[in-house]
């Protein structure tokens, strides 16, 4: 159970090298769609025709009329329709989330731990194909079992195991750097602002721990124009698009058999599962009263 959508997007981590050298990268990258492990689609995320948002099902309006939009030409234009509060339940065939709706090529994506897994799995990463068939085989069950709420809990143990590896590695690097005389703490080499361009266009695409994380900026005249974020929370727990297909929280929770509906714990297993962030992919600002939320607990 738990399974949801079966799409599958890593930007690529932990580069060995430089960050641009994609093919360094300890967590690959790459998308794989329809559970085919047998497929994996180079992923880039300055591509307009890649990685896109919708507001179908969420409270914004594009002033252009589009349907979809590239973060470089993102807006995030407030436009509540939804009833005032308290109320029972949310309208889900119209706007029900302040969430936006990304998709890669048209396609909703699960990403985080699991996604990085079954990545490298499929590009056939050795250390990462090894520790995933020993869990398969430890827990007696097969590759499908990975698409799942147990497949996402799994994934993120293995991730935590590998990397423990891959810090000894990097830790064993930064000691032969520094016996070799470089000591250097940083790249100064573009810190000079008076060597920046006056205008440019720029993406940073990394894994973040709970997935996928981009940043989009476009500046103008030495001034940040447009900037966006697509977080990793934003894939995961994206309300539906045009189409009415959900993303990967909404159906991961389909078709759950919950022993008890009023202890509903099987749905909150799987919720937990992605390690969700609202707060990550939701951010809002009273402009007009300067004010910041206060949430007192007692």
């Amino acid at each position: 159970a738990g399974g949801g959508i079966g799409n599958y997007l890593c930007y690529g981590g932990l580069p060995k090298t430089d960050r641009r050298e994609i093919e360094s990268y300890f967590f690959p990258n790459g998308a794989i769609l329809n559970r085919n492990l047998d497929a994996v689609y180079p992923v880039d995320p300055r591509d307009p025709n890649q990685v896109q948002e919708l507001v179908d099902h969420s409270w914004y309006e594009y002033s252009s009329g589009a349907k979809a939009l590239h973060p470089w030409n993102g807006e995030t234009k407030v436009k509540y329709t939804g009833p005032l509060p308290p109320y029972q339940q949310l309208d889900m065939n119209g706007k029900y989330s302040w969430i936006k709706t990304p998709r890669w090529k048209g396609n909703p994506m699960e990403v985080g731990p699991l996604a990085r897994m079954l990545v490298a799995y499929a590009k056939g990463k050795p250390d990462v194909k090894a520790a995933v068939d020993d869990t398969l085989q430890q827990l007696g069950v097969g590759k499908e079992a990975l698409f799942s709420t147990l497949g996402r809990t799994a994934a993120r143990g293995i991730e935590a195991k590998l990397c423990v590896y891959y810090l000894k590695e990097f830790y064993d690097l930064l000691i032969a750097n520094i016996k070799n005389g470089d000591q250097a703490v940083f790249d100064g080499t573009k810190w000079d602002p008076s060597t920046w361009p006056k205008s440019a266009k720029g993406v940073g695409a990394i894994e973040a721990p709970r997935g996928a994380l981009g940043h989009w900026v476009i500046i103008e005249n030495a001034k940040v124009k447009h900037y966006q974020a697509v977080v990793p929370t934003t894939w995961n727990a994206a309300p539906k698009d045009a189409q009415g297909r959900s993303g990967p929280y909404e159906a991961s929770l389909l078709d759950t058999p919950m022993a008890d509906p009023n202890q509903p714990v099987e749905v909150l297993r799987t919720i937990h599962s992605f390690d969700p962030c609202l707060a990550c992919a939701t951010h809002i600002i009273d402009k007009g009263q300067n004010k910041h939320l206060e949430i007192h607990v007692r």
